[in-house]
């Protein structure tokens, strides 16, 4: 049936308007989520160099990075950094709020594309509004929804200017270009998209050819700008961190790869999807068919991967079979924008995420209404089935981190204290950093009186507790209303990464995560000969060593430190260390309780045991053991500062 309301005019306008204000105002209060805190630490550091927000560090998963190899360019942190000067503080429901106008201004675009392109464009919209990723990660303050609007208002009016040759709306496709490609660097791929719609309608038009340089000629005087100012290009630097991560290795960009024909498949309702290219030839159903029995045998068996994987095969084929010898030119058109952008993501992604095909929505929302223009029933369905599974993940991703912020506002008063350290990411570490926590490190001490916070799915570190014993004091499951996961324990889903599997999203009924404080109560050490792979090593190492690794052994940094228990008699105190071949570590000396007990210089790679010429005589308890290395290394890949392993150390009776 057809909605009843015209397709033109003020009447849809409003009603688009009205729709985006619907999906939004009840989660004007979304806790902070995801890499919203990564981006709003950048905002953070533009109060006091607004023109190099990424010229700072934050810790991640232990280990300091350098924010100029962030993956998206300073847009959404110059727009973060305005709402905190104008707010004064990190305050959510107006944060949210600004941030509706992106969700207006992406779907306004939209209608304008639709109308353009679609014998059904209020359908069209509605198709788009409901796309999973545009519900859920337009309720967070990340820089997706903020880039799809300049990149569909530059698309609709690149596509108008064209048209009707106006020099004005070209102007204003340019004027849009500029914060796109400030926003993402996959803005540049709209130059082909937009040069292919070019050569069809307007190939002469001199004005639109240099106007489709925009994003590149913003990005690379962007670039040139950070080299000079700041000393390096922030290309250059992701590019490192790509490399060191390993984030182009093959079997990453493969993962990366079926994830994102997964969320290809799930853009659209699938079954309505695959009414849509009905008419492709049998060859394309059964290459779909195949891929998905073979990613079912090879990946995962769950009916929820392999239909969708298979949908997503079969709207990539079918697109590009619409390239070939098609007579409508706006049909080849749309399916060239899907196949560019989906092409584009396949080479310029690792992680999979849903939100990265959020710019391929518009032309294949368009071409299933133009596939099913005489059948409004099936897009119906689309719309009622997709935009309640869509709300239902947002309701879930809703409660999801509104229990951090809950849970952290509960130990308002431990904070206020102990030393807090935070071994969690995302929204948890947002805001306990806001009550004053500090972000967990490799290698960090903690100490006998300092309390740590961890989430089970946070990316959490082993830590020591340097003396002490851990003890909690307080936790809580995390377990929304709704079973859908789109991350969380036991789920398999790769709409936030796919190192969690290759699911669309999940249905789990178990907890979604699993967070604790605890307290480090002074021990005194139990042990005086300590193997690293005791139990007890945990509370007796104090810093500078790190986690067990094959249950036997731990690197040290340059200074280890460590408590034992004291002997009741003279005794030998000896460390067991190995010197692997990429360690230049020539010299090993031990100190105890602050004083030079033994020294020994290595010849090279080799197994060692260093001892103290004599015994030494009882010590107070418990004995303070340091452990130095004249030379530590970085190896490929890994921040830490690796010196020598260590299997055991430990007093030995003469």
């Amino acid at each position: 049936m057809e909605p009843a309301i015209p397709n033109r005019g003020l009447g849809a306008f409003l009603l688009v308007t009205a729709l985006v204000l619907l999906l939004r105002l009840p989660f004007l209060n979304q806790a902070i989520q995801g890499d919203d805190s990564y981006y709003l630490t950048g905002a953070m550091h533009a109060q006091i160099d607004p023109w190099h927000p990424t010229h700072g560090a934050y810790v991640f998963a232990g280990k300091t990075v350098d924010m100029r190899g962030h993956p998206h360019p300073p847009l959404n942190m110059w727009v973060l950094a305005g709402l905190l000067a104008l707010v004064g503080d990190v305050k959510e429901v107006p944060f949210h709020a600004a941030y509706v106008l992106f969700s207006l201004v992406a779907a306004w675009a939209m209608l304008s594309l639709a109308r353009r392109f679609s014998p059904r464009p209020l359908w069209a919209v509605l198709l788009f509004l409901a796309v999973p990723p545009f519900v859920v990660n337009g309720n967070s303050l990340e820089s997706d929804i903020p880039f799809l609007a300049f990149w569909m208002a530059s698309a609709a009016l690149f596509i108008a200017a064209v048209d009707r040759g106006s020099l004005r709306l070209l102007t204003g496709a340019a004027a849009a270009w500029i914060p796109a490609a400030l926003a993402a660097y996959q803005s540049l791929v709209f130059l082909p998209i937009g040069a292919l719609y070019l050569w069809f309608h307007r190939r002469r038009w001199a004005p639109a050819w240099a106007a489709l340089a925009t994003p590149a000629a913003v990005l690379a005087a962007w670039q040139l700008f950070e080299r000079i100012t700041g000393g390096a290009m922030p290309a250059g630097v992701l590019a490192g961190y790509f490399e060191s991560y390993g984030f182009q290795a093959l079997g990453t960009k493969f993962e990366n790869a079926v994830a994102l024909t997964v969320h290809l498949g799930w853009i659209v309702f699938p079954p309505v999807a695959l009414a849509a290219f009905r008419r492709s030839p049998k060859w394309v159903w059964a290459a779909a068919t195949a891929a998905a029995l073979a990613g079912a045998v090879g990946l995962d068996p769950h009916p929820l991967f392999w239909f969708t994987f298979g949908t997503g095969v079969f709207v990539a084929l079918a697109s590009a079979v619409a390239l070939r010898g098609s007579r409508d030119e706006d049909r080849f058109f749309l399916s060239a924008w899907l196949i560019l952008f989906f092409v584009a993501a396949l080479a310029l992604f690792f992680a999979g995420s849903a939100r990265y095909l959020l710019p391929l929505a518009a032309p294949l929302c368009l071409l299933v209404t133009r596939s099913l223009a005489e059948r409004p029933r099936w897009l119906a369905t689309g719309v009622v089935f997709q935009a309640g599974l869509a709300l239902g993940l947002a309701w879930m991703n809703y409660q999801h981190w509104d229990a951090y912020r809950r849970f952290v506002a509960s130990l308002h008063d431990e904070f206020a204290q102990h030393r807090v350290w935070v071994n969690a990411e995302w929204g948890l570490r947002f805001y306990a950093e806001a009550e004053g926590g500090l972000p967990l490190e490799q290698g960090q001490p903690v100490r006998p009186g300092d309390m740590v916070l961890t989430s089970e799915i946070s990316y959490p570190i082993e830590f020591t507790t340097g003396g002490g014993v851990a003890t909690p004091v307080a936790k809580t499951e995390v377990r929304p209303a709704l079973p859908l996961r789109i991350i969380g324990l036991g789920a398999h889903s790769a709409y936030s990464t796919v190192t969690l599997g290759y699911r669309p999203f999940d249905i789990v009924f178990g907890p979604l995560d699993r967070v604790q404080a605890e307290a480090v109560l002074e021990r005194k050490p139990s042990l005086s000969d300590l193997p690293m792979n005791a139990p007890e090593a945990a509370t007796q190492i104090v810093s500078g060593i790190y986690q067990l690794e094959k249950n036997a052994w731990r690197w040290t940094s340059g200074r280890a430190v460590l408590l034992l228990k004291a002997p009741p008699t003279a005794a030998f105190l000896e460390a067991s260390l190995y010197v692997p071949d990429a360690a230049p570590a020539r010299r090993v000396t031990l100190l105890v309780n602050g004083r030079p007990a033994a020294r020994i210089d290595l010849p090279g790679p080799g197994s060692y045991t260093l001892r103290t010429p004599k015994p030494l005589a009882p010590q107070a308890d418990p004995v303070t053991v340091e452990i130095l290395v004249d030379h530590t290394f970085l190896p490929r890949g890994d921040d830490r500062e690796l010196g020598v392993i260590l299997s055991r150390v430990g007093f030995r009776e003469p």
